[in-house]
């Protein structure tokens, strides 16, 4: 490997990506893809588009997927701090219907690779947070599908976030622990559970 370790994590098709970081008192330089170290972990994407996104303190946005047209992410945090998530939607998987959460962050640098076949969210810890994330197909509008972000059945632990489940996805009642209220689109706060949404 060279300037990038890609760890696997417990759910296959869910990777931890580091890079190298070279610093000194001016400030650093890291390269945040490189597609050789990428083939070396056995990770041969193609990524087609990158996307930035800016979400202030409290908002969650997801749980997220494409249906006919599904999507790899590579996702990072370019400031501030989020806990990213990943659900197994995939019907043949051992995994199917867990979820893997990692906390990205400026500082920490790490980034989250989410294979096809998942759905992605995330909830937002700082004040701001600017998120970057490359994937490797494009957005077809209609094609998006979503789960709601706190169905007991995949039972996701959202650090930070108190509220007590009522039956739905709504936001209301749910703050982070100052207090923060929670912020949810119109759409993200419809969708049902998975039990509800995939039937095999």
């Amino acid at each position: 490997m060279g300037q990038i370790k890609v760890t696997k994590c417990d759910i296959e098709g869910l990777y931890i990506i580091e890079p190298a970081v070279h610093g000194d008192s001016r400030g650093y330089f890291m390269e945040t893809y490189n597609q050789r170290d990428m083939a070396e972990a056995g990770l041969n994407m193609v990524f087609v588009q990158d996307n930035q996104s800016m979400s202030v303190k409290g908002v969650l946005r997801g749980l997220h997927f494409q249906k006919e047209f599904p999507q790899g992410k590579l996702v990072r945090v370019i400031k501030g701090r989020v806990f990213d998530v990943a659900v197994d939607l995939r019907k043949d998987s051992k995994t199917y219907g867990k979820w893997f959460g990692v906390e990205l962050t400026e500082e920490n640098k790490k980034q989250f690779y989410i294979s096809e076949g998942f759905a992605h969210g995330f909830l937002v810890l700082s004040e701001t947070a600017e998120f970057c994330y490359k994937v490797t197909d494009f957005y077809h509008p209609g094609d998006e599908g979503g789960l709601a972000w706190n169905d007991p059945e995949i039972g996701i632990q959202w650090p930070e976030l108190e509220g007590e489940y009522k039956g739905n996805c709504s936001a209301e009642g749910y703050t982070l622990k100052d207090g923060t209220p929670l912020n949810l689109s119109e759409k993200d706060q419809k969708w049902l559970g998975i039990g509800e949404t995939f039937s095999f």
